[in-house]
Formats: structure tokens, sequence, C-alpha cells
């Protein structure tokens, strides 16, 4: 059903009176990257980055969208990535022939240059779209260069939303995060066929991360240092035992856009960083 929003694949994106509904945080950031956002006038919830994004209303969370929320907007043109939900709200757009348009998957490096690329031709930025994906190469390169000097793969849990009823949401080996710990010269401590995966502490505990990185909702959540330690488990760790729990965003993990090479080298960096 959502492969008929292709149709509007041809569309021309040079109209002043355009109204952008986005809901994807991919392409969130990469039209922002683009200097495209002229016309976009709403995204979902997931879009955190950049922090103009924010400043924009909000049509909810990309698989719980209502209708309403999103024709509150007065829309034109719906951009997502086949990754909307529920499906009658999906009919409901498609009945009322709001035009949407479905991007290529951007999941590994290459495919991503062309997600930018083709979001570049379709807002009429292609300079723009080749200086980025000129800077993603040289920063993975930068990365690859300099990965070789850590002998050791530092193991590294991520957790994603902090602790609730002693459970933790974690990254798993099967994520995007997974691969930029990777090209950071790190790897995972959990691996899983599903990308997060709701893990109890004691499996935390025999996991052993030498690193811990929470990102920014479950970190800012908690507030202090003594509040981490009382997670349960986590003060049993290597990571917590020698001090390197840090906090990251999670729009820096789990999707790979124009930051990806920047993102990888912070990574690098925080992982490989001695205990202050």
């Amino acid at each position: 059903m959502l492969q008929a929003c292709g149709r509007f694949g041809n569309k021309d994106n040079n109209n002043e009176n355009e109204r952008i509904v986005c809901i994807a945080k991919q392409y969130t950031e990469i039209i922002f990257a683009l200097g495209a956002q002229k016309n976009l006038v709403a995204v979902d919830v997931s879009s955190t980055y950049p922090p103009d994004a924010k400043k924009l209303p909000t049509v909810g969370y990309h698989r719980a969208l209502s209708a309403e929320g999103i024709l509150a907007t007065n829309p034109t043109l719906i951009l997502h990535d086949n990754n909307i939900g529920p499906e009658h709200v999906v009919k409901q757009l498609e009945d009322l022939k709001i035009p949407m348009k479905v991007f290529i998957k951007g999941a590994t490096i290459d495919s991503t240059k062309l997600l930018i690329k083709e979001m570049g031709a379709f807002f009429h930025k292609e300079h723009q779209a080749d200086s980025l994906c000129g800077k993603l190469d040289q920063e993975m390169k930068m990365a690859a260069d300099s990965v070789v000097r850590y002998k050791d793969t530092t193991k590294v849990l991520v957790i994603h939303f902090g602790q609730a009823t002693n459970m933790y949401l974690v990254m798993t080996k099967n994520s995007t995060a997974a691969k930029m710990i990777q090209w950071a010269g790190g790897k995972m401590a959990v691996e899983d066929t599903k990308g997060m995966r709701q893990l109890s502490a004691e499996v935390v505990v025999a996991s052993d991360p030498d690193v811990i990185l929470l990102t920014d909702f479950g970190y800012d959540r908690l507030g202090s240092s003594q509040k981490i330690k009382e997670l349960p488990g986590v003060a049993e760790t290597r990571a917590f035992k020698s001090n390197r729990i840090y906090r990251v965003e999670e729009h820096d993990l789990v999707y790979l856009g124009p930051r990806t090479g920047e993102n990888v080298l912070m990574l690098q960096k925080l992982i490989h960083q001695s205990a202050n």
C-alpha cells in the first residue's frame, strides 16, 4: 500500500507555496543540511536534529499518526520513509489525495550518499548535496585511518531509554549504532536479531561492557552520576568502575546521514579515551 506513494516521485519541488510535512528523522536532517527547509511546516516527534527542527510543529510519532494532526498543517506534500502508521491513517491520507514522496533507503554509507543526492536533486540543491557527500567521505576516511591505532576492541553497551521496572532498552549488534561503533573501533556488548531489545539488569551485568553510552533521554532524566550509580546492575560493570559512562544524543546513533562521519569520529574519541 505504501509503495503507491511513489506515484508522486516526479513532482517538482519548486513551488513557493509548498507546505511540506516530513515524517522521517533522517530526511529532516538532510533537508536542513541541504538548506531546503524553507517550505517545511511540520515534522514527526523523532525529528530532533538540527535544533531548528524542534521549533517546528509536530504531527506525532511516525507509527502512531492521526490524520487530523497532519491535516491541521494544511500540507501540500508529505515526505516519509515507508515506516509510518497506523494503516488506516495512511489510507485516509491517500484517499484525500495528498501527494506523498518516498526516497531511496539510506542504510549504508553508499546508499545514504545516494539518498542525499536524490533529495538534493528533488530540492534543486545538487551542489549542496555533493558537498555533503564529499564531507561524509572525508570524515569516514579519517575514522578508518585512525581506527588502526586501537589494538583492543572496546565493548560498548548502548542504553537507549535508561531503566524502567528493572528492564533496559538497549541497542544491539543488529542496529545502526552497532555499525557506527564498529567503524569507531568498538563492538556491541549485546547481540540480538532485533536492533533494540529489552534486557534485565542481570543481562546488563553479564555483558560487562568497557563503556556504557546512555542516550540523552535516559541520561537527562536521571540527572546525576549518583542516579546512574543507583541503576540496577550498572554499578557492577567495568564501565561504571572505570568511570566510563557517557551521554550521547539519540539522533547521532539511530540513522545515517550527513554527520555520520563526524559522529563516528566523536564515538572514536569517546570510547577509546582513558577513564576520568
